[in-house]
């Protein structure tokens, strides 16, 4: 049992958000800045279904006690494939079977189907935090040994949890989103002075373009989002997934329809109309300094419609409301260009077989050297 103080901190596991009072989980510090950590999302996404054993998601969340007193908890789920997870180790997988140890199932500290970062270990106060990533880091170790499961992954956690988690032995990973950054901007136009002139042009060309064909752009909130925009925003959604032949529909109607009503104060929906005839639509989360851009879609094509919708309307927002940041999601070279810095996520892992944690910490290595080259200069994306 890990100790902290002298004093033993015993390991609980949670099969249900049900199992957490939602105000205890909710008062834990960290799940203020990131709605979906609230108690709400995550347990909307299990009522729905979305999480599931059938999905490949099994609830095994992790609480942290000393005697009566909670010090601490963790999302966690124990996951039969690599689905919507975001920080890709299919290639980790393979090189496991080839030396005839199984890599499913596994343990995953999360949110499922969110490439966001934010607190992994969730506490009571936030002085403890320091001393409680050992004691997860350990916990872990001992939840894949009890288990007899192949490892324990922490996704988007803050850096500084990474680098303690890194520092109590698991192997700490780097990746890459690219983020829009508030400096203090007064207005879009600030933000449009760091680019040089032809970027400038080009964005204000993709700006009046959709001006011109007649399109109007709106962020809907609260009461705002009704039922019939949840049901158009749904399809949005569900046309986007079939679009890719990556596409996969983690979420289901009733999610949709659950989390907007659950979660009204966070859910925000970037609606385009042509006219009054809505045609594309963006699922955006609102904590209190950032916003997550999660899903988006169209019901038809226009030039530069994407752009606008998931870019350029949530940034002038964001400059407007003075929030520090925009995360747009994972992925996508073509944001550098229009002013979204390469910004390094973290990761942390314990593998337990020994040849595959040498070989994956030597993978990770030449990685993270290749992603700090670079992100090492910000101004890249201005030029």
């Amino acid at each position: 049992m890990p100790q902290r103080e002298g004093r033993p901190i015993e390991i609980r596991v949670a099969g249900s958000m049900r199992d957490i009072p939602s105000a205890t989980w909710n008062a834990l510090d960290g799940v203020a800045e990131a709605p979906f950590l609230s108690w709400e999302w995550l347990d909307t996404l299990e009522q729905t279904g979305c999480v599931s054993e059938e999905a490949g998601w099994i609830s095994h969340h992790l609480t942290l006690w000393r005697d009566d007193q909670l010090l601490g908890a963790a999302p966690a789920y124990v996951k039969t494939n690599s689905e919507g997870e975001f920080v890709f180790d299919f290639a980790w997988a393979s090189a496991s079977h080839q030396i005839g140890a199984p890599y499913y199932p596994k343990l995953v500290v999360g949110v499922p189907f969110t490439p966001a970062t934010a607190r992994r270990l969730l506490v009571q106060r936030p002085d403890d935090r320091p001393t409680l990533l050992p004691v997860l880091a350990q916990a872990l170790r001992q939840i894949v040994a009890a288990l007899d499961i192949s490892s324990a992954h922490v996704l988007f956690p803050q850096q500084d949890e990474a680098t303690a988690l890194g520092d109590a032995g698991m192997a700490h990973r780097y990746g890459l989103q690219f983020h829009f950054t508030n400096d203090g901007y007064q207005g879009f136009d600030d933000y449009l002075a760091r680019f040089n002139a032809k970027r400038r042009h080009q964005i204000r060309r993709e700006r009046r373009e959709i001006q011109q064909q007649g399109i109007t752009l709106t962020t809907l909130r609260g009461a705002d989002v009704t039922p019939e925009i949840v049901d158009l925003m749904f399809g949005y959604y569900v046309s986007t997934v079939e679009k890719f032949s990556w596409g996969r529909q983690y979420l289901n109607r009733a999610f949709f329809e659950e989390i907007t009503t659950r979660l009204s104060g966070a859910i925000e929906i970037v609606l385009a109309r042509d006219g009054q005839r809505p045609i594309a639509g963006a699922f955006n989360l609102a904590g209190p300094r950032a916003l997550f851009g999660r899903y988006w879609g169209a019901s038809e094509e226009r030039p530069f419609l994407h752009f606008n919708v998931c870019y350029y309307h949530p940034v002038e927002d964001c400059i407007l409301r003075g929030l520090d940041r925009f995360e747009p999601g994972a992925g996508g070279e073509h944001k550098l260009v229009r002013g979204f810095l390469p910004t390094i996520t973290h990761s942390a892992h314990h593998l337990a077989h020994p040849r595959l944690d040498a070989a994956v910490r030597a993978f990770l290595a030449r990685e993270r050297t290749a992603i700090e080259e670079h992100t090492s200069d910000k101004s890249i994306a201005f030029r």
